[in-house]
């Protein structure tokens, strides 16, 4: 779930965001300064990915120390009315939600609860009746699921045709046990990178076993709910937020080879996989989720206190440090405890990308500059999906070249 994003439109200067978490430094913090220099060119290269793709709409968002600079808006948020999207839509982040389960692991291993070279098998002995021909399962570790390199398989679901009756994604754990004695590690656990789906499924499995609690309610009572994410959420939408849930699109090759544009169903079910790819939320959330990663807390003693009980600074730090290449022969471009990591010189960003339903969506930071992107575009193309996942890559890359100094 790999991909980029564009936008047009620029609300440009300061823009406070008041949230439970950090309107009280924000209040007393200074006017932020202006977006990085290479924002008008990449808001630019937005818009001409987007209108390359067949994208009906997008949103983008710069921020420093947790305060946005500046927005950017391409085309419309809904075919069927005019306007550009709206500033207050709640998006589908898919495989942001990784990072998610990835922090509420690291606050168990922190809490004492278990360390990250357990063996999963530990606490998801289903896992036996998966074949490994490299060895013993015992070995694989949940290092290597945070890493994507434990060499379990990447799509969930193997149905994909997009037939009538074929689930969106698997409802329920015992539909994925019973596939397991179907399936192999697909290579030597810990020598690559190797991007799997349900090694999240199989975290979520972790953090059930040791907290009681689903993994939803975990993420809920542990990480939105101190961070004052209170319009954050999984499956769908509740009452009050339902009418401001952002449509999505597909754009596909009809029998003709003309490509038409398709609306998503608003409200769908990821099932087991919500741990991998389940978070809706607005944007105004997201921009939270990244003044917590940078520990934006503008001299606030509780407010760092409050980022600190969600997970310390050091523990991130070591979340972003790379574990595998994800090209042989260099870590400049790796992958840590489930975040992309990108280096160059004594500097590194960091972030992730996600794609589902019509949605693709990215965030990255410099941690030393605390300089954040975070945006997402509500269609994706299957009529040229070869191109289009070039221009996504590129215009990802460019969000990474944003936030760099």
């Amino acid at each position: 779930m790999r991909r980029a994003l564009r936008a047009a439109g620029v609300l440009a200067g300061a823009i406070a965001l008041s949230g439970a978490c950090g309107a009280a430094a924000q209040s007393r913090a200074a006017a932020p300064s202006r977006p990085p220099a290479r924002w008008a060119a990449f808001t630019s290269a937005f818009d001409r990915y987007a209108q390359s793709d067949g994208v009906v709409g997008g949103s983008v968002v710069v921020l420093r120390a947790g305060r946005v600079l500046a927005r950017h808006a391409y085309g419309r948020g809904d075919l069927q009315r005019a306007g550009a999207p709206a500033e207050d839509a709640v998006y589908h982040w898919a495989s942001i939600t990784k990072t998610l389960t990835a922090i509420a692991i690291l606050q168990l291993r922190d809490r004492g609860r278990l360390t990250l070279d357990d063996p999963i098998v530990r606490y998801v002995p289903e896992l036996r009746q998966v074949h490994d021909g490299f060895g013993s399962i015992d070995d694989i570790t949940l290092r290597m699921l945070l890493s994507h390199s434990a060499g379990f398989q990447n799509p969930t679901w193997p149905y994909g045709e997009g037939r009538t009756w074929e689930p969106f994604e698997p409802t329920r754990w015992d539909q994925l046990v019973a596939m397991m004695p179907y399936q192999e590690i697909g290579f030597r656990p810990g020598s690559r990178f190797g991007y799997s789906n349900p090694a999240f499924i199989y975290l979520a499995r972790v953090i059930e076993v040791l907290s009681g609690d689903p993994w939803a309610v975990y993420v809920q009572k542990n990480i939105w709910t101190p961070l004052g994410m209170t319009e954050s959420f999984v499956g769908r939408s509740p009452y009050h937020l339902a009418g401001r849930r952002a449509r999505s699109y597909t754009v596909r090759a009809d029998s003709g080879g003309s490509a038409r544009t398709e609306a998503n169903p608003p409200e769908f079910d990821p099932g087991i996989t919500i741990p991998n790819g389940g978070w809706n939320a607005p944007v105004a959330d997201l921009v939270r989720y990244l003044a917590f990663l940078t520990h934006a807390d503008h001299g606030d003693s509780a407010l760092a206190a409050r980022y600190d009980g969600v997970l310390r600074r050091a523990t991130l730090e070591e979340m972003w440090r790379p574990v595998v290449p994800l090209a042989a022969g260099s870590l400049d471009e790796a992958f840590g405890l489930s975040f992309y990591v990108y280096r160059r010189g004594d500097r590194t960003t960091v972030g992730h990308t996600g794609e589902q339903s019509g949605f693709r969506s990215f965030f990255y930071i410099d941690p030393a500059s605390t300089t954040a992107v975070v945006g997402v575009l509500n269609t994706t193309n299957e009529a040229r999906p070869d191109a289009s996942a070039t221009g996504w890559d590129t215009l990802t890359r460019g969000a990474v070249e944003l936030v760099a100094p």
